[in-house]
Parts: C-alpha cells; structure tokens; sequence
C-alpha cells in the first residue's frame, strides 16, 4: 500500500538534548520521529501516535509549531508512495520533555536513538527538514538555547 505524501516531524527535546533516532536502512540516518499520515489523520493524531509507534512515549502534549514544509521525496524512499508523487508535505511538532524519558525502540524502523546536545544534534541529524526544525523551534533564531516555540 502507498504512503500518503504529507507526515509530520516531531522533535523530542528536553532544556539541554535532543532524542535522535538511528533508522533501520543500508546508510547511517539520524533522524527525530517522522511519519506518514494516515488515510483521514489529522497531523496532531499522526504525531501522537507516531511518537508511541518509535519512542513508545505517550501521555504528553505536543506543540504544533503550525508549521510546515515541502521537500523532495529521496529515490531511495520514492517506492513507497504513488507513482507520479515526487514532494511530501512535512508538519512540525514539538515534545517538551523536563528530562529525559525512556525510549521503546521499534525495530522495524530504527536501530538505535541518542540523546545529545543540542549543537550536537542539529550536527547529527541527516535530514535538512529536521536540522531546520531544531535549529528554528529548539535552539531559537537568536542562537540560544531558549525553547522559543513554547
């Protein structure tokens, strides 16, 4: 079954690091939790459920960064969406932790997580999308490290 091309990005952050997840494929790729939405989801719903489905962390409330981005599907990734469909629409969301949680990976999408500072995290992520995310939501525009979307 084909993937719907919209998904929602969601960066788990506490006041000092950020939770990056290793995913389950042939290359080194660290990445917050990302997702599909699914027939009739609602970015919130997909976020949430997302956030359990990788993480296995529930029961907290998300903050939409009403925000959103268009990037190209990678050609390694393009087989599972409809033929034809070539962008994916991205919604962003944030998760505000106090410290940090513990994490339930599923193994079928990733191998590993880490938590790391915040430079080092925007460092480490591979997507573009996710760098822009951290570095606009977690680490703020002016260069600290405030929780400006909060």
């Amino acid at each position: 079954m084909s993937r719907r091309p919209e998904s929602v990005l969601v960066v788990i952050y506490t006041p000092a690091e950020i939770l990056l997840l290793k995913r389950n494929s042939d290359f080194e790729f660290w990445q917050s939790v990302t997702g599909s939405l699914e027939v009739g989801e609602m970015p919130a719903d997909a976020a949430s459920r997302e956030l359990l489905e990788e993480t296995g962390i529930s029961g907290i409330d998300l903050v939409d960064c009403q925000h959103h981005v268009y990037f190209d599907i990678a050609p390694q990734w393009q087989k599972r969406f409809p033929p034809g469909v070539t962008r994916n629409k991205e919604h962003v969301f944030l998760c505000p932790l106090t410290e940090r949680s513990g994490v339930t990976l599923c193994a079928e999408e990733h191998t590993d997580y880490v938590w790391l500072g915040h430079a080092e995290a925007l460092a480490k992520a591979t997507s573009v999308t996710n760098r822009a995310a951290i570095e606009r939501f977690v680490i703020g525009a002016d260069g600290s490290d405030g929780n400006t979307a909060l």
